[in-house]
């Protein structure tokens, strides 16, 4: 596999897509989210998302600043926002490691060729939010806001519905 940098060295800048999530759009699927699992938030932006996660009362999560396609952490689940860039790669990783996961992803990403070759086998689940995620830049969310819409895409995670509104 190639080598990716850093995903923190990214560090929010206008070049990046890499934003943190709002501690709204966690809270919104709180009821998803498995309390006693390890829990682990690779994509680290700000740091702050650990926090977020254990204000919903998850014991234990991994949030480090370490490369995720260069890690050896042990986990039950991968709950986060990757940057967009770069989905297409950590997708393939999490087909790969074969975890479960939520990832928040633009709603185009499940019509790529690329995503359907990858899940075609699989079940995958989709949380959909009463309205568009805008996402933060410096603890803040832009201005302008989102131009795009995104769903929470789930693998493994056994949800009751395969289509959840929120």
């Amino acid at each position: 596999m190639a080598s990716y940098p850093m995903i923190s060295n990214f560090k929010n800048n206008k070049k990046s897509d890499n934003y943190a999530t709002p501690a709204h759009a966690w809270r919104d699927i709180e009821r998803f989210i498995p309390k006693d699992k390890v829990i682990y938030m690779p994509f680290y932006y700000d740091g702050s998302a650990k926090e977020r996660m254990e204000a919903l009362g998850v014991k234990w999560v991994i949030h480090s600043d370490v490369d995720y396609f260069n890690n050896n952490f042990e986990y039950d689940i991968i709950i986060d926002n990757p940057a967009f860039s770069i989905k297409r790669e950590v997708l393939t990783k999490l087909k790969e490691d074969d975890k479960p996961f939520i990832l928040i992803l633009p709603t185009a990403t499940i019509c790529m060729q690329y995503f359907q070759k990858l899940f075609s086998q699989e079940k995958i689940q989709l949380i959909v939010p009463k309205k568009r995620i805008n996402f933060e830049v410096d603890g803040e969310a832009p201005k302008s806001g989102a131009y795009f819409d995104c769903f929470y895409y789930c693998y493994k995670m056994n949800l009751e519905n395969d289509i959840n509104f929120l």
